[in-house]
């Protein structure tokens, strides 16, 4: 395990989460080499890309924030990890029939957001204020809502593609597991307590008590009464 200055220590994105203190990477001694090698690489990615042209990681950086509510430091380095993989051809194996396999599909899909971008406010995606960069997000979710196409394409799938590999890449690093409490590879130590409430000893109890679901209803509520709205503006 490479040394770690404290300030590196339970790191999670935002620097939010439930367990304080918990470090997946405290475990890191436990696992066998090679998934020890693949987790801690995830750490040390390269800073220069190699799939995303310059213009394409302007358009989906600020795109794949959005999505995963990254806004502020420390963020998990998605456009990175989406990157690796699609520079290596590392898909799920599939892509829908009416997309593009999905290295091409990641470039046409930015390309139509940079369009948007131009036809409304002549100027680049990346060049946009959050806010606005948010709405014409919205836009290709509430088109994919409704059945509708984008660009041609179903806007179903394009946002299908875009939160399948977000957030398989936010939830595939160190960082993320620290947020959720997850103890990362059971292999090959494995779990001695499982169960409801059961925890292992290097594992850290929820500091919270609160249960998603009412919050999660009051999102839905609001979003609902934001389409009303919205819906009510357009028919006036």
């Amino acid at each position: 395990m490479p040394f770690r200055p404290p300030s590196q220590h339970a790191v999670t994105p935002q620097g939010q989460g439930r367990f304080p203190g918990f470090d997946v990477l405290d475990q890191a001694h436990v696992w066998d080499a090679a998934t020890a090698g693949v987790v801690l690489a995830r750490l040390t990615l390269p800073n220069a890309l190699s799939f995303f042209t310059t213009d394409e990681a302007g358009v989906a950086e600020p795109m794949l924030d959005l999505l995963l509510g990254q806004d502020g430091e420390p963020r998990v380095p998605v456009l990175a990890l989406i990157d690796q993989r699609l520079s290596v051809g590392e898909t799920d194996g599939w892509h829908y029939d009416d997309l593009p396999e999905d290295g091409q599909a990641w470039r046409a899909t930015l390309a139509h957001l940079n369009e948007d971008a131009q036809a409304h406010h002549g100027t680049k995606y990346a060049e946009l204020s959050r806010r606005r960069q948010g709405l014409l997000l919205q836009d290709v979710q509430d088109l994919a809502a409704a059945g509708d196409p984008w660009h041609r394409l179903p806007a179903k799938h394009v946002w299908s593609l875009w939160m399948r590999y977000a957030t398989t890449a936010f939830y595939s690093h160190p960082w993320a597991w620290n947020e959720v409490g997850f103890g990362g590879p059971a292999y090959p130590r494995g779990y001695l307590n499982p169960g409801v409430n059961a925890r292992e000893t290097w594992e850290v109890a929820d500091h919270l008590n609160d249960d998603p679901i009412p919050f999660a209803a009051r999102v839905e509520q609001a979003r609902r009464a934001h389409d009303d709205i919205a819906g009510r503006s357009a028919s006036g």
